[in-house]
């Protein structure tokens, strides 16, 4: 089942519901992905492959938004992106958690023979194909270095 087939009843309850929030989110994601099929070479159609990054950049940018609110001290705005936020990361696959990437880490650096932080190129190319979509690319970038440096 397609993302855009995923959102289209929790839109409806949305809009039955009168959910802003989700209402919001929902019509953001909807919007992101016409965007990306009427993009010069995408033929009409979002590659399920595409999904799951279309969704994290629009959750990286929420929280980069909600940071900001946060730091002027508006709390009504900050409210609005993290009640998005929420609705966006219940589309993606489950995170893994920090000691589950640092296991998973220590495996994908087992597997390429890096033994420094110099290796962290080697080891941050299989790791981001591996963990594509259950971590971020901030998170695993800072549990390799931590890594690497022992």
């Amino acid at each position: 089942m397609s993302l855009e087939q995923k959102i289209t009843e929790p839109l409806k309850d949305a809009m039955r519901s009168k959910n802003e929030g989700a209402l919001r989110a929902l019509r953001a994601i909807k919007a992101e992905i016409i965007k990306a099929k009427t993009e010069p070479g995408a033929g009409g159609a979002l590659a399920e492959d595409k999904e799951i990054p279309l969704l994290q950049r629009m959750v990286k940018q929420r929280r980069d938004a909600l940071e900001i609110y946060q730091q002027q001290g508006r709390a009504d705005l900050a409210q609005k992106e993290q009640e998005e936020i929420d609705v966006i990361a219940g589309f993606l696959p489950q995170q893994l958690s920090e000691d589950e990437l640092k296991t998973e880490l220590r495996a994908i650096i087992a597997q390429v023979g890096a033994a420094s932080p110099a290796d962290m190129g080697k080891v941050m190319g299989v790791a981001s194909k591996q963990l594509a979509g259950r971590a971020e690319g901030k998170a695993i970038s800072a549990a390799v270095k931590e890594l690497l440096a022992k």
